[in-house]
């Protein structure tokens, strides 16, 4: 699935506006116009998850931004540093499985919270299968995440918030 389709699609099903999508941005560390992100959302043509519209960075701060956004900035411990931006997407392979870690994180779902939006998009997956698909990859049984997943998981988090 295209990082562009990603974005749109979270956008739709949680009624995000531009203002908040710029502030979303920005939280991420990356800024952009309401005419920015406009046009962005607009281009349609051959994304292949690595290009000028959405690559991986700008998709991964958008949902780092989310986060913070929703959840307020996370406290520094001594000794961190705050130039680590927890950027976790190197390649397609991946993109799917962080966006669902991410979410999950934005929003403070559970993981029946994940089953029940799962279900309402129309796939039943078991605790086994959600906790494969949130483990970090190459811990044992971990499983990439598919584009099905991640469409069945963006139209029942719509069905959910839309209500």
């Amino acid at each position: 699935m295209e990082n562009i389709d990603i974005l749109k699609r979270l956008r739709y099903a949680l009624d995000i506006k531009d203002s908040d999508m710029m502030e979303i941005f920005k939280l991420g560390g990356v800024v952009l116009t309401k005419t920015n992100i406009q046009d962005m959302l607009k281009a349609n043509e051959g994304n292949d998850g690595n290009n000028q519209i959405c690559n991986y960075r700008m998709l991964e701060s958008f949902l780092n931004g989310f986060i913070i956004f929703k959840r307020g900035a996370k406290d520094e411990k001594p000794g961190e540093s705050g130039d680590n931006k927890n950027f976790m997407i190197n390649d397609y392979r991946n993109v799917n499985n962080i966006f669902l870690k991410k979410v999950k994180i934005a929003l403070a779902f559970t993981g029946d919270d994940m089953l029940a939006i799962f279900k309402a998009g129309g796939a039943e997956l078991s605790n086994g299968e959600l906790s494969a698909l949130l483990r970090r990859e190459g811990q044992r049984n971990y499983k990439v995440c598919g584009d099905r997943y991640v469409r069945v998981f963006l139209k029942g988090l719509a069905e959910r918030s839309r209500k």
